[in-house]
């Protein structure tokens, strides 16, 4: 059963760049640990992101979160696929 984990994230200008470091290295880490990462930015609103994290299931999604650091599992929440008949 998937899982999926988000965070909402709202970033100063002049943290962007180092914000899109931080994404990179935190995709090759979830990648690694045999999840995905994607970040977006809100249309418009330059410097809101949402970050999700999405894993096969959710023993592999907390694992890479812990892995990541204490952040990884204090700002984000994670959801749990549901199977529809």
């Amino acid at each position: 059963m998937r899982a999926v984990s988000m965070r909402h994230t709202v970033v100063p200008s002049a943290e962007r760049e180092a914000f899109h470091r931080q994404a990179t290295a935190s995709r090759a880490h979830y990648s690694s640990s045999g999840c995905r990462y994607w970040l977006y930015q809100e249309d418009g609103l330059p410097g809101a992101y949402v970050e999700f994290f999405e894993a096969p299931d959710k023993e592999t999604l907390q694992r890479a979160q812990r892995a990541a650091g204490p952040a990884a599992t204090t700002t984000s929440r994670l959801y749990i696929e549901v199977e529809l008949t």
